[in-house]
């Protein structure tokens, strides 16, 4: 994957700590760790939700047609402003949202995660930076005590990259699958 904004302020903001400690500005330090801490889990999230429901449209557009109506239902109704409805935050269960693609699709993705400890283990990071992310917006985010260190919350957005990653292409290969099935269904006799 590309560096992306995230990466880019943890390096901003990990190279401004160091300045302050080696300035012995440790109070400064600790009060800027703070706000750093909070607007990285902010960026991470924030940069999740833009990329996963433009993955989301951009197969809508694929599978019907960039002017298709259907395109704009999905922009209009089931993106804009919908994202945190997708996922079950507060459980740690990504069920949910695999299910809004349908029950054939949350059981195939059932069986792909099952194969896959990496994706369940990036899975799980994905879901704790969303759940976070409420925890901090809900709860009086300048006195909200984010308990994750910098390092904790970069490695969690580090692992949630795979399955921000894999999801367009399980919904690709999920299609494709079902495509060929229904192809082959169509050859039997009698059909």
């Amino acid at each position: 994957m590309d560096s992306t904004v995230v990466d880019r302020l943890y390096t901003e903001f990990s190279d401004l700590l160091t300045v302050l400690e080696k300035k012995d500005e440790l109070s400064l330090r600790s009060v800027a760790d703070d706000n750093f801490r909070k607007a990285l889990l902010m960026a991470a999230a924030s940069y999740f939700e833009k990329r996963m429901s433009e993955e989301v449209l951009n197969f809508t557009a694929a599978v019907t047609t960039e002017t298709h109506v259907l395109t704009c239902l999905v922009r209009n109704k089931v993106i804009s402003r919908q994202y945190h409805t997708w996922f079950d935050w507060k459980n740690k269960n990504i069920n949910k949202f695999f299910y809004l693609f349908g029950k054939e699709f949350q059981s195939w993705m059932k069986d792909v995660v099952k194969r896959e400890p990496d994706l369940d283990s990036s899975i799980q990071a994905f879901l704790e930076i969303g759940r976070e992310r409420n925890r901090l917006v809900h709860n009086d985010y300048g006195n909200f005590p984010l308990e994750k260190t910098f390092e904790e919350i970069y490695a969690l957005y580090k692992n949630s990259t795979k399955f921000v990653e894999c999801f367009p292409n399980a919904l690709k290969k999920f299609t494709e699958n079902n495509r060929e099935e229904r192809a082959s269904a169509q050859c039997l006799p009698g059909s």
